[in-house]
């Protein structure tokens, strides 16, 4: 009788361990209370900053630095074309080159150069004006 309890409990303890090892937590994709607020399975799209800033990044800072010809002879990669007999000097983006610090300091120095701020409209200004934050 002893040892039919015992081998009893055994097999309850073993099979209880083997389930809870087997047991994986529920993928978010099957949790319908938290699908209600982040649907996983989605397609993520970019926020408003994001976008804010991909568009800044297109319009403004790409063509101000590409059009720069000691950005385009220190950082950029000499493509020729011959195009009816004449040779044309284009430069290209390497893509397989890394960016440095130096790199961005070089650009963010020609684009303020393109694009001063004055001081009416400079953030800083605007933040000490502000009774909580400024003076």
């Amino acid at each position: 009788m002893k040892q039919l309890i015992t081998t009893t409990l055994s097999i309850f303890a073993l099979f209880s361990l083997v389930g809870c090892g087997t047991n994986a937590p529920v993928a978010p994709s099957q949790n319908n209370a938290l699908n209600k607020i982040s649907n996983s399975g989605g397609k993520e799209k970019a926020g408003m900053m994001q976008t804010s800033m991909d568009s800044w990044f297109k319009e403004e800072w790409t063509p101000t630095v590409n059009g720069d010809e000691e950005i385009q002879k220190k950082y950029q990669k000499v493509q020729t074309t011959n195009a009816n007999g004449d040779q044309e000097v284009k430069y290209v983006e390497d893509e397989g080159r890394n960016f440095t610090l130096q790199e961005y300091v070089d650009k963010s120095a020609v684009y303020l150069k393109a694009h001063p701020s004055d001081e009416e409209n400079s953030n800083v200004k605007k933040l000490e004006s502000m009774p909580v934050i400024g003076k």
